[in-house]
């Protein structure tokens, strides 16, 4: 891809998060309009994206999709141009159609992965081997060895490869991670909470018991939080998982309603002490003010601090609607004299920023490495979330037994194995 011509960009997956689409109608949720298509066509808008590709899995639902853009988006959005390529072709199914979209992209383009979890690594393997910069939604993979592996075909390949994690990007989360490594001393305990409504379980019965489930959905969200918070200074060595069941089962889907990951953190400063960490999601939660209830305590062995993500302070009551506790800082979907005027949501920086570090890449201003800092959630600096994940999810076959994160080295920091714990 020559200097300073704009990224080209193909978002792989077809649903909520990508286009608001979910069963043939607008997604129940806060996101009917969805987040990566509004994005990027917004980011044409301003002429830092050129090429725009969708892929999805079955064609036929193409037609629907772009019904419900030029509704959701086009109808409410002036100067919004919708045109978007598209793989299959509508009247055709194939779950390898990524490969085909893939190949008619250029190395230096992006590729956005909003997929089923058990996906994401074919996926992304395909568009680095391309060479393309790939962002993917969390959790980037299910288990620590595929991690391991984008983490090679990275750097092997020099591109950039992120997980899509915009909580980094919520004022109030990111002001309390510099608060807390900045003055609340070693980490003692936290406790989190995410929940959806319970008809989200409809919205994801494709894969919700079958490829996954709502630890890596929503627990991910606070343990990269903590991996971020807590980078160089403790790491994660034991996970114990337990769960609640009754709601999904009786919907037919096997897979656990409530999910808690119990895990031990080691602090490699101040003596070495041990943290506690409770990570606790749901997706059987009732139908509230709020789609997705989002909060933490954090406790430091020098101070606390609170937040209530979901609710901050706005609320709106309108006829024909219900109650709602609204959040514009993650999307602003109201328009402001016509126009989408969005762009500093969290949602949308989330990606914007991500494309803004692929075109100093491509334009030899920065390399990829340059972004371990922190600034992004790249895939060399989020092993110890997936190692979480995955040993959440293997104690949780186990029958609730412990497993141990193993590194190389006392004061490693890149997971190498998990193995279960004997006590």
């Amino acid at each position: 891809m020559s200097a300073g011509k704009k990224l080209s960009v193909l978002m792989v997956g077809t649903g909520e998060y990508t286009t608001g689409y979910v069963g043939g109608t607008a997604a129940d949720s806060d996101k009917g309009a969805g987040v990566v298509a509004l994005t990027m066509f917004d980011l044409r808008r301003r002429n830092k994206v050129e090429r725009i590709g969708m892929c999805g899995v079955n064609g036929k639902k193409f037609p629907g999709i772009r019904a419900h853009m030029q509704r959701m988006i086009g109808d409410v959005y002036s100067n919004m141009n919708l045109e978007c390529e598209t793989f299959p072709n509508d009247d055709t199914a194939d779950p390898e159609a990524y490969k085909t979209a893939i190949s008619t992209f250029e190395a230096g383009n992006v590729a956005i992965i909003f997929t089923p979890d058990d996906t994401h690594y074919a996926i992304a393997a395909e568009a680095i081997s391309r060479g393309m910069h790939v962002m993917i939604t969390k959790p980037i993979v299910q288990t620590l060895s595929d991690h391991r592996r984008l983490c090679q075909l990275a750097k092997e390949k020099g591109v950039l490869v992120a997980v899509e994690v915009h909580k980094r990007l919520d004022p109030f989360y990111a002001d309390a991670r510099d608060r807390a490594r900045e003055g609340l001393g070693s980490f003692q305990y936290m406790y989190s909470y995410m929940s959806q409504p319970k008809h989200q379980l409809d919205t994801f019965k494709s894969w919700a018991g079958k490829s996954s489930d709502i630890s890596y959905y929503l627990n991910s969200h606070h343990v990269d939080w903590s991996e971020w918070v807590l980078h160089g200074i403790a790491r994660p060595i034991r996970v114990t998982g337990t769960g609640s069941t009754g709601v999904a089962k009786a919907k037919g889907m096997d897979t656990e309603d409530s999910i808690t990951l119990t895990v031990q953190w080691e602090n490699l400063v101040d003596g070495r002490g041990m943290g506690c960490a409770v990570y606790t999601s749901s997706w059987v939660a009732p139908k509230a003010d709020v789609h997705s209830q989002q909060r933490f305590f954090y406790m430091g062995s020098k101070g606390e601090i609170n937040v209530d993500q979901a609710h901050r302070g706005c609320t709106v009551a309108q006829d024909g609607k219900s109650f709602a506790s609204v959040n514009p800082l993650f999307m602003k979907y109201t328009p402001t004299n016509g126009e989408f005027s969005g762009q500093n949501s969290y949602g949308v920086r989330s990606f914007e920023l991500f494309l803004d570090a692929c075109r100093d890449i491509n334009e030899g201003r920065a390399t990829p490495d340059k972004y371990n800092d922190g600034s992004l959630a790249t895939v060399h600096t989020t092993t110890q979330g997936t190692a979480i994940l995955e040993a959440g999810r293997k104690s949780l076959d186990a029958g609730g037994q412990p497993m141990d994160i193993l590194y190389e080295g006392e004061d490693g920091l890149e997971p190498v194995d998990i193995r279960p714990h004997v006590f």
